[in-house]
């Protein structure tokens, strides 16, 4: 009589590490499963043989029985070398562990599968790639090919707002701190430092390969947030606001990115409207000293002078600018400066200040050049200039809140009177060079040789000699010329 015991081997695929699956025998044990009896005589009679199949297990999930472990093995070439098509230069490696169980069995009870199984590995399959990830404060935001990429991605970045060139000295500069740098020359800009906004550092990650960005790709993604700007096309029954907060924005945000547009804008059905506002991932932040000449601008003086009269002025000393040499530190932020202070100056030339002498002396019938509006409210009905085929030589005012009219300034009244066309009249000698006359009064509640103030009551608005409507006709001279009232009136 003769024992036959079934033996079991466990086989292991380590994938995760190898473009090809090499198979390692990872433990041989001897099972005991049950010992069978048979007569040498009778086994040799019914002519059984015993063959070897394989349990197969997916990342320790059984998935089925093969007789042929080469089956499975082909699979793995074939996955890896499709993705090798499609993904060029990659390290690829099929991230699934594979292991199988053998076992002897006699002929007439093996039950292999070997088809369906090839088609379960087929889709559980996972191929990924050896990947340099790009990490923002502790954060993969970026996978490229090689740490080589990367690198190339922050510097790609880096070369947005500085030269190469100045990044090839400044690192030269860092390696020998102990070189004393020259004074900056007029116009010199010298970088003291180009880093990052946030804390930036590239670990080997194992990722699919549809993740893995180009060198242009990822510092697009870094610099905007996004690798595609997004377009909104206007419906019907839209507004701005409404826009802005269906696409996560706020209405200035929806401004910023649609130059030309304010809140008061038109918007049309069909048109369309920029919808993705920019928040790079990633900034550049650039500290540079410059060296500049700069003007020094000069201070305004008033020395005010009571035997001068109110009004009149005299220009002392002509203001003249000085000048300097200035050296700043200056940080910038993805181009936009954020910070500025000076670390140097020196004054090449003191500016001169300007100095004007201003009078205060106070006559009650002395004007001070500064006319007030000689009505209370209205508007200007008829500007100066020429009109039904002649010179109009004032404005016209009408539609006061009241009719008082008002000395336009300090002075003394020299005509007060009906005179013709302008019917009710009034001149006022400002006796600083200044005239100014009031016509079509309804009445005249001053009189020659009288002292009035800025601001007090003269007559009553009316519709006297040649006038179409009530309103106050209101001339200004100068110096005997006449000149528009609104040059000089306050309103």
């Amino acid at each position: 009589m003769v024992f036959f015991n079934k033996r079991l081997s466990e086989l292991t695929i380590n994938t995760s590490n190898s473009l090809k699956p090499t198979i390692k025998k990872v433990a041989i044990s001897a099972m005991a499963l049950g010992a069978l009896t048979f007569g040498v005589g009778s086994a040799s009679a019914n002519g059984s043989k015993l063959s070897t199949v394989y349990y197969v297990y997916m990342n320790k999930e059984y998935v089925g029985t093969v007789s042929d472990k080469e089956v499975v093995q082909e699979i793995l070439d074939e996955k890896v070398e499709e993705f090798k098509q499609s993904y060029t230069n990659l390290d690829l490696a099929v991230d699934s562990q594979l292991t199988y169980v053998s076992e002897q069995v006699f002929g007439s009870t093996a039950k292999t599968s070997d088809e369906e199984v090839a088609e379960i590995i087929q889709s559980k399959l996972a191929v990924q790639a050896n990947a340099s990830a790009l990490v923002i404060d502790g954060k993969a935001v970026a996978y490229l090919k090689s740490e080589a990429e990367a690198d190339q991605v922050l510097n790609a970045l880096k070369l947005k707002y500085v030269t190469q060139e100045q990044l090839t000295e400044l690192e030269t500069r860092k390696a020998t701190p102990e070189v004393v740098l020259p004074t900056l020359k007029e116009n010199e800009v010298r970088l003291l430092d180009v880093s990052f906004t946030k804390e930036v550092s590239q670990n080997v990650e194992k990722v699919t390969p549809d993740k893995i960005l180009t060198v242009e790709e990822a510092v697009t993604f870094l610099s905007k947030g996004t690798l595609e700007e997004k377009k909104y096309s206007v419906k019907e029954g839209d507004v701005l606001g409404g826009i802005a907060s269906a696409h996560g924005m706020d209405m200035a945000q929806l401004l910023s990115i649609n130059p030309g547009m304010t809140e008061d804008s038109v918007i049309k059905i069909g048109q369309e409207l920029n919808v993705t506002f920019l928040q790079p991932l990633l900034q550049v932040v650039v500290v540079k000293e410059e060296a500049k000449k700069e003007t020094i601008a000069f201070a305004n003086e008033v020395i005010e002078d009571g035997a001068m009269y109110k009004g009149d002025t005299k220009v002392e000393q002509e203001g003249k600018e000085g000048a300097r040499e200035v050296t700043y530190k200056v940080s910038e932020q993805n181009g936009i400066r954020v910070a500025q202070e000076v670390t140097s100056e020196k004054i090449l030339q003191e500016p001169v200040n300007y100095i004007v002498r201003k009078g205060t002396k106070v006559v009650p019938s002395r004007g001070d050049g500064s006319l007030a509006w000689p009505a209370n409210g209205g508007y200007v009905s008829s500007q100066m200039g020429f009109r039904w085929g002649k010179q109009h030589k004032g404005i016209d005012i009408a539609r006061p809140s009241s009719g008082t009219i008002k000395a336009a300034d300090n002075g003394t009244i020299v005509s007060a009177g009906y005179d013709g066309g302008y019917g009710n009249k009034i001149v006022i000698d400002h006796n600083n060079g200044m005239r100014t006359v009031y016509a079509h009064l309804a009445s005249i509640s001053v009189s020659v040789g009288q002292t009035v103030v800025k601001g007090s009551a003269i007559g009553v608005m009316g519709s006297t000699g040649d006038s179409t409507g009530v309103h106050l006709h209101f001339e200004v001279y100068k110096n005997g010329s006449l000149v528009n009232p609104l040059n000089y009136v306050n309103r």
